[in-house]
């Protein structure tokens, strides 16, 4: 793994992402063979997640890739403030049990580990592999790919379906945007795989029952608003920094 690294951190990146993607959504069809909602998922992102610490750890790269404590006071990123709103998005149209106790917590958990390992691949490894050529365009690719990469869910047994999905993918790269806002500002990647973990998370919780295809629609557009303005004010207050990458 080492050797890949050394040779390539955008071939590495790029291997992370394609293993992350078959992996995981073969633990969410293996999970729904066995009947017990993301339990080989849980497995499979456990696996993963000490796979790519250890790699970390061992090459002395936590820094590198944001695994420490942000860099910037929380009033720089206007204490998080959207990101909380964004958090509650799952339960604006009410709470529910979608699951029993053991599969919810297997759910929140295997959720979790999501949050680790998409940042850490998509805005730690990816991003900074790109970023020595150019920040503009590392931004971009970390945010569209991100956002693009949910249309995996079409076709991993996750039952999603196809408006659902499409929504996701538009409000997603608005909130991948966010999160390489967020690194770049703080230079941590900690608040983002909590916020992302959690916000996953609590999907566990959302009632969809009476969810139109109009209100999933305001709500895309809700949390692309939020995320993106969010995202583009933490840009604007780093504005020095893009020309100085970029010439």
């Amino acid at each position: 793994m080492k050797k890949l690294y050394e040779k390539s951190k955008i071939v590495f990146a790029v291997t992370w992402i394609i293993a992350y993607c078959v992996l995981m959504s073969a633990g969410d069809a293996f999970s729904v063979m066995l009947g017990v909602e993301k339990s080989v998922t849980l497995v499979i992102g456990l696996g993963l997640s000490a796979v790519l610490l250890l790699f970390l750890w061992n090459n002395k790269l936590f820094d590198r890739y944001g695994l420490c404590l942000p860099k910037v006071p929380p009033r720089a990123m206007l204490y998080y403030i959207p990101v909380i709103v964004m958090l509650t998005a799952n339960l604006w149209y009410g709470v529910t049990c979608n699951y029993g106790m053991v599969e919810t917590v297997l759910y929140m958990l295997s959720m979790l580990c999501v949050g680790l390992l998409e940042e850490v691949i998509f805005r730690g490894l990816l991003f900074e592999a790109m970023r020595e050529d150019g920040l503009k365009s590392a931004v971009i690719v970390s945010s569209v790919t991100f956002g693009m990469g949910h249309i995996i869910n079409l076709f991993n047994g996750s039952g999603a379906q196809l408006l659902p999905n499409l929504l996701q993918i538009f409000y997603a790269t608005a909130v991948g945007f966010m999160f390489v806002m967020m690194y770049l500002k703080s230079n941590s990647l900690l608040v983002c795989i909590a916020v992302h973990g959690i916000f996953n998370a609590f999907n566990v919780f959302a009632d969809e029952s009476a969810v139109t295809d109009g209100m999933q629609i305001v709500t895309a557009i809700l949390l692309t608003v939020i995320t993106g303005g969010y995202a583009g004010y933490l840009a604007y207050s780093m504005k020095g920094m893009w020309n100085k990458h970029d010439t």
